[in-house]
């Protein structure tokens, strides 16, 4: 796709700081510079999003996301991990190519990525009957 940021980004196009690459992925710093070690995984195969890709190409974005989680994890002094991944504009989608956000946490960086809300007084029982996979 010609004018797809993370197309240009993954043909070296447009400058980035790499931090893993393999077949199916490349991964890089966020230039939003809002979390501290804030990666980018994004499939090299242009998707849309999680819900239009294949299942191969899903597998391996996440194997490069667990991959490169446990070396922030086991040798870059982090603590935790969040994985995010938006598909939709609806679910706040940006840019329209398959990718996952990694967010290296450490126990005292004061990120509180689930906020406490009020309950909406759902009645689980029939939310469970719309939802369940037959």
């Amino acid at each position: 796709m010609t004018d797809c940021i993370f197309c240009k980004i993954i043909k070296g196009d447009i400058p980035s700081y790499k931090i893993y690459e393999d077949d199916n992925v490349y991964a890089f710093l966020d230039i939003a510079e809002d979390y501290y070690g804030h990666t980018l995984v994004v499939s090299k195969k242009h998707c849309e999003n999680m819900l239009d890709c294949d299942s191969e190409t899903l597998a391996g974005i996440m194997t490069a996301v667990q991959k490169i989680s446990r070396h922030y994890v086991d040798n870059c002094g982090f603590d935790g991990v969040n994985i995010i991944n938006n598909s939709g504009v609806s679910a706040g989608q940006s840019v329209m190519h398959l990718h996952m956000h990694i967010l290296p946490r450490k126990a005292d960086d004061g990120v509180n990525l689930w906020p406490e809300r009020e309950k909406l007084g759902i009645d689980l029982k029939q939310l469970h009957n719309q939802l369940k996979l037959q």
